[in-house]
């Protein structure tokens, strides 16, 4: 089969789109599928999944503010006949975020057996347009749609058809480390933006080290100079170096206030066996479920408290990330890619 997978997000940037759609991209090849990749932005990341060699880059991304976070968009209409012309070959198109300019509607526009894949958890406004545009629903409803979580899935108006929920994936094993876990060592993972809750984390951190002097943040993705007492900025980091320091690390948290619809932040902690810590957001809940401890978003007295307790006692830290690890085998490729494919196999009949 070929397929042409759709990404509008800058594959130049890291981003959980980006890093869905390259996994899925490499573990279908792996299985003896053609892919051809397009996305938005002019090359990609230097962690690029090997698919070099398949790449459509359609050219310069802008920075564009859209749910509490900055989206890197390709807005020219240009490459449209190019895209175009390059899906028409392929047996299935499968789009990720279909309705996000410009990238999405080029793929959306192909007139090939069709895959729409939702990520987001939108704005009340977006839902509302979602109701009140027809030819939404007439061209998604051609489409076989999924969703990556419940969240996700529910502003889709049930007149574009049955949607199908198929989470973001891992390879749970490539977490599966022999690095020894050091006491006291918490994690965070994610881009500097105030949705992702870093600044609560490093207010809530001098509690933490008021009670444990030795105790250690290690943040991967921000790049900031002001290291406070037993923080460390690393800045952006491969995907070897993340895994290496997950599981090294006793305690991961994602501390974030919304906007998000999956949480691969957290099954990356929960396969690297930390005892993961997140904020009580929906998307979160589902993903996590009895394997994570949650605070209400936003609690910096209520974050701190677990973050101590969990390195009071290593005990349960551990038993809270062996829950973690069963927890995460549900989002494994070797689960998730199948599914897809299925999808892929309903869409062409």
């Amino acid at each position: 089969m070929k397929v042409g997978i759709v990404c509008p997000y800058d594959i130049g940037r890291p981003g959980g789109v980006q890093q869905l759609t390259g996994e899925l991209a490499r573990h279908l090849r792996e299985r003896g599928d053609e892919v051809v990749f397009v996305g938005a932005g002019e090359s990609w990341a230097s962690d690029s999944h090997g698919l070099d060699d398949v790449t459509v880059p359609v050219g310069k991304a802008t920075r564009v503010r859209a749910n509490r976070s900055q989206a890197p968009l390709s807005l020219s209409p240009m490459p449209f006949s190019r895209v175009r012309r390059v899906l028409s070959k392929v047996d299935v198109v499968h789009v990720h975020e279909p309705l996000i300019p410009m990238v999405g509607w080029m793929g959306l526009s192909v007139d090939r057996p069709t895959v729409a894949t939702f990520h987001a958890d939108p704005r009340p406004w977006v839902t509302r347009f979602y109701r009140v545009v027809p030819w939404l629903g007439k061209k998604l409803g051609r489409c076989v749609l999924t969703a990556v979580s419940r969240v996700a899935a529910e502003p889709l108006p049930a007149s574009w058809g049955e949607v199908r929920i198929v989470p973001n994936a891992v390879d749970v094993a490539s977490y599966a480390r022999s690095e020894r876990r050091i006491e006291r060592r918490v994690a965070f993972l994610g881009r500097d933006e105030p949705r992702k809750g870093l600044s609560l984390l490093l207010e809530a951190w001098p509690a933490v080290i008021s009670v444990f002097p030795d105790a250690e943040l290690i943040v991967m993705g921000p790049d900031r100079s002001d290291d406070g007492p037993g923080v460390e900025f690393m800045g952006p980091v491969t995907g070897e170096d993340k895994r290496r320091l997950l599981a090294t690390s006793q305690v991961y948290v994602a501390p974030n206030l919304g906007g998000e619809s999956f949480g691969i932040v957290v099954v990356e902690g929960m396969a690297a066996g930390c005892a993961v810590v997140t904020s009580d957001i929906p998307a979160f809940a589902e993903v996590g479920d009895e394997a994570t401890l949650r605070v209400p978003a936003g609690d910096v007295a209520a974050l701190s408290e677990v973050i101590v307790s969990l390195l009071s006692d290593p005990a349960t830290a551990r038993s809270l990330g062996d829950r973690g690890r069963a927890r995460a085998a549900a989002f494994d490729w070797d689960n998730v890619v199948g599914r897809y494919r299925a999808l892929y196999e309903e869409a062409l009949s």
